[in-house]
């Protein structure tokens, strides 16, 4: 009899919830592969455990040895999701899964009762992941910049004008296979081929503010622009201080600390003032609305903070808006109980916004990259 889920949820929330579970448990689970098993559970009954079980399996199993791993996670994460309410919260402070299949402090036969068994406990990975980046020591970003760079940016999706063969109605008819068909088939046109629009990912432009105000988030960031680069085509990087800085070739290097080097020394304003409406001008005249961010997803990673004139700064977010498919303005302090956009700059950008979000951690920037997938 198929095990049923009586509580109520939503697709989102189980598939980011399951997704630390394996994480903590070893496995690699890219961003990706999230998004696919939310698709893969909006089109299922969530309520029926075996669907669930082989839509994740067949989206977040990538290696055949991590199947007994998935396996026993699965089960118990099932049995949280049917017998006790769904708080994420806790879930996230349940993560990691200590598994004692081949190890054994004695040989005697108590110890042999306790194999293949699966521990929930907490995760020092799954506090880093929340923990604000400003909190953290040298050893905890250290290991944060590992995890930042294991984050994948899928992207969102746009249709070319290039055509390609479609096994559905395309929109035009493909003359050269129909043909060729056909001559396989002594002329007779039984199967007409067609063709239709190809799919691309979408530009992704980056803008880093490194003023003073972001130094404490300042590395972090950069290295998701660094992954962002290496990980996907079409990204374009720039950082916004006194002056704008393209740093897209120099942090199109594999090895971090060369590309985190190159960006510095081409960025002679770190951690100093910032001039946002005066950058965006520059941003808009030389690249932006000559085409770099026409149909582009734009992500601004910004306090909000600016010296400079915010009737400016409004004023470009405006002429960008016109532009860009969307605009996505990432704010660390925006995670601070009781905050609102109350600095000039960020009061006067916020209208032309499309999605405000926070990226003060770990956890913040995989939402980021969740709702970049969006197409």
């Amino acid at each position: 009899m198929t095990a049923t889920l009586h509580q109520p949820t939503d697709p989102e929330t189980i598939a980011v919830s399951f997704s630390r579970v394996l994480r903590g448990a070893g496995l690699e689970v890219p961003v990706d592969s999230v998004v696919m098993f939310v698709r893969a559970l909006g089109e299922l009954s969530l309520n029926q455990r075996n669907q669930v079980y082989w839509a994740g399996r067949g989206t977040l199993v990538r290696r055949r040895e991590d199947i007994n791993v998935y396996d026993r996670a699965f089960a118990i994460f099932w049995e949280r999701l049917a017998f006790e309410p769904l708080d994420e919260e806790r879930v996230e402070q349940s993560i990691t899964l200590i598994i004692d299949s081949e190890e054994s402090s004695d040989g005697d036969s108590s110890s042999n009762q306790d194999e293949d068994q699966l521990f929930l406990r907490f995760s020092r990975m799954e506090t880093l992941r929340e923990k604000d980046f400003r909190e953290c020591t040298a050893d905890e970003l250290a290991e944060l910049d590992r995890l930042i760079a294991a984050i994948r940016l899928a992207g969102s999706r746009t249709q070319s004008r290039r055509l390609e063969p479609s096994s559905r109605r395309g929109v035009t008819l493909d003359m050269r296979r129909t043909v060729r068909t056909a001559l396989s088939r002594y002329g007779e046109p039984v199967t007409l081929h067609r063709r239709d629009h190809s799919w691309r990912q979408r530009r992704l432009v980056v803008l880093l503010d490194i003023s003073g105000s972001m130094e404490p988030y300042a590395r972090a960031l950069v290295r998701f622009m660094h992954g962002a680069v290496i990980g996907r085509r079409r990204v374009e990087a720039f950082v916004l201080g006194t002056r704008l800085t393209r740093i897209t070739r120099e942090l199109n290097n594999r090895d971090p600390d060369v590309a985190l080097q190159r960006a510095s020394r081409s960025a002679t304003d770190w951690s100093g003032g910032t001039r946002l409406g005066e950058c965006l001008t520059d941003f808009n005249e030389r690249w932006g609305t000559r085409g770099m961010a026409r149909g582009a997803d734009v992500v601004v990673l910004s306090d909000g903070w600016d010296r400079g004139d915010p009737e400016l700064l409004g004023e470009q977010m405006e002429r960008l808006s016109r532009v860009a498919h969307r605009i996505l303005w990432v704010n660390p302090l925006k995670v601070t109980p009781g905050y609102a956009p109350l600095a000039r700059g960020m009061a006067a950008a916020l209208p032309h916004v499309d999605l405000f979000l926070e990226g003060h951690s770990l956890g913040s920037l995989e939402q980021l990259a969740t709702a970049l997938s969006r197409d």
